[in-house]
């Protein structure tokens, strides 16, 4: 089974996150799971949100305290949350930043670290500062977990009430994180 923890701050999609990456495993053929932790948080209050990925039903409805795989949808939490807890050298960090794995001195092996400047592709496609879902694109070439094609199908099923407009777009974002 893969664990993987999402922070973010409220209002960035950390739980849609989690739930694009459940749902895009499920289309994968995988069992899957997502939930969030946050209590009376505000718009901007650092959260957490959860998924596993596994090959078989998942029997556990526990918080993720040794994490497979880390994404930080806000650089900035870095300097003011760990992150990191519950990480170890074989702990994958996907990071949204400009900044290369060695500029962020994680206390991590360096090849375990991915970034992307998911915020740059967000606005320059999406037109928003809204990168939890670009960020995914990332996670999926990082980790082989989902695939480019189920992280699309999870993006039409969970965003099909929004319009054809918001769905293209952010499938064009997250296939250009991919490839990135």
């Amino acid at each position: 089974m893969k664990q993987i923890r999402i922070h973010g701050r409220g209002g960035q999609g950390v739980v849609t996150a989690a739930e694009l990456v459940a749902i895009a495993a499920f289309m994968d053929g995988n069992e899957s799971q997502a939930f969030p932790m946050f209590g009376v948080e505000r718009t901007g209050a650092p959260i957490e949100s959860y998924a596993r990925i596994n090959d078989e039903f998942i029997k556990t409805r526990e918080q993720i305290y040794n994490p497979d795989i880390l994404i930080i949808q806000d650089s900035t939490l870095l300097n003011t949350v760990d992150v990191t807890k519950g990480a170890d050298k074989n702990t994958k960090l996907i990071i949204n930043t400009a900044k290369t794995a060695e500029d962020l001195k994680i206390d991590l092996p360096t090849e375990n670290i991915f970034t992307i400047d998911a915020t740059k592709i967000a606005l320059d496609i999406i037109g928003k500062n809204l990168a939890n879902t670009v960020i995914l694109g990332a996670f999926a070439k990082a980790t082989g977990l989902i695939t480019l094609e189920g992280l699309k199908k999870a993006i039409k099923q969970k965003f099909q009430e929004k319009g054809s407009d918001i769905i293209n777009k952010n499938i064009k974002a997250v296939t250009k994180s991919y490839n990135t």
